[in-house]
């Protein structure tokens, strides 16, 4: 299935990711040959929540970082679109809500929390799988404190475009079958290579970050460039 079908098909992409929720960390570890673990933990160390905040960790899958969140003391709601992400975190967890993180079903493009709720939102490897990249923004901004921020962390381009042609080559051809090593549904690991260059660079990103109302936007670069880090505020 290709990512314009998918993209009519919104529905599609979860029912996707619940057909492989029992394997997705350690998918995702193998195919990133463990970088993933870094970049998660660098957008942890980006959002630098501290005790009395609240924050939403969206596209969460399992909370495999939710609780990283917590260190400090926050709260965390992970929320995702994918039950079987959800419930596969939970029971690994012991419960919908264990150790100051709590699960919760919804749609990045209808979030269903009230205005102003967060102190910090994160969204890491999941705008890209979004129906509306512009309205998830617009979300997230909604259901952010005035004064709060946003971390998003992505897949994204490297900077030489020689280089990232490469890279686009190794995406399309060897990434699912590596994936096809650790679990016979290689579907989403196709979608990813496709959605990955089709995804906006890290200037293109940061301008739509801008235009959703995010202020004083930055973003760096981790892994070459591999993944992107951006970074705003809501400032009213």
């Amino acid at each position: 299935m290709t990512r314009a079908e998918l993209d009519k098909r919104p529905s599609d992409v979860a029912s996707m990711f619940d057909g492989i929720a029992d394997r997705y960390d350690l998918v995702n570890d193998v195919i990133s040959l463990g970088q993933d673990r870094y970049w998660r933990r660098a957008a942890v160390q980006a959002v630098d929540a501290y005790s009395g905040e609240l924050v939403l960790d969206l596209a969460a899958g399992t909370g495999t970082s939710s609780e990283s969140f917590t260190r400090k003391g926050a709260r965390v709601v992970a929320c995702d679109f994918s039950q079987g992400m959800l419930q596969v975190g939970a029971r690994r967890r012991g419960g919908a809500s264990r150790r100051g993180v709590t699960f919760a079903a919804g749609d990045a493009l209808a979030l269903p929390f009230a205005d102003e709720t967060f102190d910090a939102v994160t969204i890491s490897f999941g705008l890209r799988n979004t129906n509306d990249c512009d309205r998830a923004l617009r979300e997230l901004h909604r259901v952010t404190k005035v004064g709060g921020r946003l971390v998003v962390c992505e897949f994204s381009h490297l900077p030489v475009g020689a280089l990232d042609r490469v890279y686009g080559t190794y995406l399309m051809g060897a990434l699912p079958k590596i994936a096809r090593l650790v679990t016979p549904r290689t579907e989403p690991y196709e979608y990813l290579s496709e959605s990955i260059m089709d995804w906006p660079d890290q200037r293109a990103l940061a301008a739509r970050l801008r235009t959703a109302g995010w202020e004083s936007v930055t973003w760096r670069n981790l892994t070459f460039g591999v993944v992107a880090l951006h970074r705003g505020y809501r400032r009213s």
